[in-house]
Formats: C-alpha cells, sequence, structure tokens
C-alpha cells in the first residue's frame, strides 16, 4: 500500500460515511501481492446487497483514482452481523427486545445476559436477572447481540 492502513482506513471512512453509511471496521488481509480489504457498515435499516455495492464502487474507485494500493487487490463489504461486537450506540436502536451479552468497563472479567429494552439518548435500559439496569453506553467494554434457535 502506498499509504499507511490508519490513513486507508479514514479516507474510506470518510467515503463510507458520505454515502450516508455507519463505517463499523475494517480490516486488511493478504500481502503486498494479494490485498484483501473487508469494510464492515450499517446503517438504521439494515444493509441490503445494493448497500455493499454502493460502497463497493465508492472505496474502488477512491483507491483507483488516488491510487493507493500498487498490488491486485480485493474489497469485501457487508454488515457486521451478529458475531462481531456493536461498537456504536447507533447500532443499539435497531436491537431493542434482543438479548446480548455485555462486559462493563467497571467489572473484572464478568459477563452479563440482558434483553435491551430501551434506548434514550446514551442511556440504554436491560432486563439482567428480573430488573432493569440503566447503562450508560460509555460504561459498556463489550455488547454482542445473542441468536438463540
Amino acid at each position: 500500500m502506498k499509504i499507511s492502513q490508519s490513513e486507508m482506513s479514514q479516507r474510506i471512512q470518510d467515503a463510507t460515511e458520505q454515502l450516508g453509511y455507519l463505517f463499523i471496521d475494517i480490516e486488511f488481509r493478504g500481502d503486498d501481492r494479494n490485498r484483501i480489504i473487508e469494510i464492515y457498515i450499517d446503517n438504521d435499516e439494515g444493509i441490503e446487497p445494493s448497500d455493499c455495492v454502493d460502497v463497493s464502487r465508492a472505496c474502488g474507485k477512491l483507491i483507483e483514482d488516488e491510487d493507493l494500493i500498487e498490488s491486485k487487490y480485493r474489497l469485501d463489504i457487508s454488515s457486521p452481523g451478529t458475531d462481531r461486537p456493536l461498537k456504536y450506540l447507533q447500532q443499539y436502536e435497531k436491537n431493542i427486545d434482543r438479548v446480548f451479552e455485555l462486559e462493563f468497563e467497571d467489572q473484572v472479567a464478568e459477563k452479563f445476559e440482558g434483553k435491551l429494552v430501551t434506548v434514550k439518548d446514551d442511556i440504554l435500559s436491560f432486563e439482567i436477572n428480573k430488573k432493569i439496569d440503566q447503562v450508560n453506553f460509555k460504561n459498556i467494554k463489550s455488547a454482542k447481540v445473542i441468536v438463540r434457535f
């Protein structure tokens, strides 16, 4: 790559957000001869294949126009999926009534399961052990949606 991964990440984040998507994460895999760039996006309505196409085109154009990568590369665009922890407050709203595995900043190596009941500003209400606990988003160290069948 002609620029650092952090510079590339920032440019791709800017391009993604200009299209109206929430940039969740980026991962670089492969080597200098065959780079794989995985970009994770989200929005309030959920990600459709056409959204991934739009972001892929915009990011591909950015990479080509600015000649950011010298080798072959592949862009993979997707939503973060339920196996990835939620990073941004905006991701919680569409997961109301779902069960989460939570880890809090002030707790050492202890995880909780709770059902997200409400989101108001940066305060999330979870039903944990049959009582409602209000949690400031800033106090969540890790949160993953639990999928049960």
